[in-house]
């Protein structure tokens, strides 16, 4: 809750802006992957003018340039790196250029990709564009954005005003997939087109950038987000003290349930430590990596089979399962809804479960138990309704297993994610909890990097 004396958000301007930021953050990721039978038809040799962009039956040409599975590995390499990098070039570039330069980068490179829908172009050139693109597209989200997370900007801004405003960026996050998923059906339900249709698709994530670069140069404009953001160290420690004491006071045990309890528990222990312990040292030392690893690893180590088992199916082998039935609506509708707008929606929600329970916990064995069944999922989908197969039966052809395996595959990673995140934190001292979070982010992009280049080998396998 906001104090007395602070300005009100007025017509929840700066909410709405927090949660435009958020989703459009992560909306180039979520706008290439859905796109895939757009750009396996172009990689074909179709031409825009006969190729039915974003509303093919997924019977359609064979994927000769492994597109779902490099533009996956190229999407994860520059979060790896830049997850690196930001440690030590992020204090060279001032966190305004860091973040509005990245921006427009991101809207520069999603233009073209829209541009390129009105040019004919031969496969391997394309490949090579798209590519590129891609791996751009993605360092800069990562300079932006991760950056922003470990060394406070976005998520540093964020810190200093009440804890709605973090829920309503995270939930923003949450919903990009979803938006794509969304436009993509919109695309294919037009009836317009095929160029038409893949240019207005491609043209809206544009768009929604163009609104978060346009909310983050608003945020100093108004009264409520100058309250919190300009430079008053007093005013705005004393308030975020008192948000994370409200938050805190119906927990008797002070055991946070949810991913922001867990990081502002560990803020107000300690924020107060000086007062309700005068006579320890000061400060302690700077965290040593290795000890603070020592007391995550188990967890850290979760996180990235997680992402594993996550990225090395989806989307390089459910984005190629088609539907049983006839050709027909059916069909022609079945992977862009079963595969990608049912997991964005269901992992959505298995984040959303640690608001309410964290089980098991930090001292439990079932963690990695759960994490380890996962597995499992990489041979259910490989052997799902894939027509493209040379290798492996089809065990499940019924559309009925995939929509099963996908609603458990996704909620699954959904809340298994949030919960290592929230873990970790509640397994280091509360000076060690930046560290703490700085490794579970390299660890998240190395279970994405390892996934997607295990990918390649499952697919083959088919």
């Amino acid at each position: 809750m906001a104090r007395g004396d602070a300005p009100r958000d007025s017509y929840h301007l700066v909410g709405i802006s927090f949660f435009i930021l958020g989703l459009g953050t992560l909306l180039p990721w979520n706008f290439f992957i859905t796109a895939i039978p757009y750009f396996q038809a172009r990689l074909a040799g179709a031409s825009n003018s006969t190729t039915r962009i974003l509303s093919t039956n997924h019977t359609g040409p064979e994927d000769a340039f492994n597109f779902n599975n490099w533009v996956t590995l190229l999407s994860q390499l520059p979060l790896l790196l830049f997850t690196l990098l930001n440690s030590f070039l992020y204090q060279c570039v001032p966190e305004m250029v860091r973040i509005l330069g990245s921006l427009l980068a991101i809207l520069l490179l999603f233009a073209l990709t829209a541009a390129l829908v009105k040019v004919d172009m031969s496969p391997g050139p394309f490949f090579s564009i798209t590519m590129a693109s891609v791996c751009f597209i993605n360092c800069d989200l990562a300079s932006s954005l991760k950056g922003a997370v470990l060394q406070g900007s976005l998520f540093g801004q964020l810190g200093t005003m009440p804890s709605t405003y973090s829920t309503l960026f995270l939930s923003g996050q949450g919903l990009a997939g979803i938006f794509a998923a969304l436009a993509m059906l919109l695309s294919m339900a037009s009836g317009m087109d095929a160029q038409t249709s893949a240019l207005g698709y491609f043209i809206t994530p544009c768009v929604g950038i163009l609104m978060s670069i346009m909310c983050y140069l608003s945020l100093p404009h108004l009264k409520f987000a100058r309250y919190y953001l300009a430079n008053k160290p007093s005013q705005a420690q004393a308030q975020e003290l008192e948000t994370k004491a409200e938050l805190l006071q119906s927990d008797e045990n002070r055991i946070p349930n949810s991913p922001q309890k867990v990081a502002l528990t560990l803020d107000l222990d300690l924020e107060k430590e000086p007062e309700s312990e005068p006579d320890e040292p000061q400060k302690p030392g700077k965290p040593s990596v290795f000890v603070v690893f020592q007391k995550i690893w188990l967890t850290a180590l979760c996180l990235v089979l997680v992402f594993t088992v996550t990225l090395s199916v989806f989307p390089a082998i459910t984005a190629m399962v088609t539907s049983s039935t006839s050709p027909g609506k059916w069909s022609q509708f079945f992977n862009p809804i079963c595969c990608f707008l049912l997991f964005n929606i269901m992992d959505w929600l298995g984040r959303s479960l640690t608001s309410y329970f964290l089980w098991p916990d930090e001292d439990s064995r079932l963690l990695p138990l759960l994490v380890c069944l996962r597995f499992l999922f990489v041979p259910l989908f490989m052997l799902c309704h894939v027509p493209q197969r040379s290798r492996l039966p089809t065990l499940f052809p019924q559309d009925a297993y995939f929509i099963t395996f996908m609603l458990l595959f996704a909620i699954s990673n959904g809340y298994l994610v949030s919960l290592t995140m929230c873990l970790a934190p509640r397994q280091v001292l509360p000076h060690e909890r930046e560290v703490a979070g700085a490794l579970m982010t390299f660890f998240l992009a190395l279970g994405l990097s390892c996934g997607a280049s295990l990918s390649f080998l499952f697919k083959a396998l088919l």
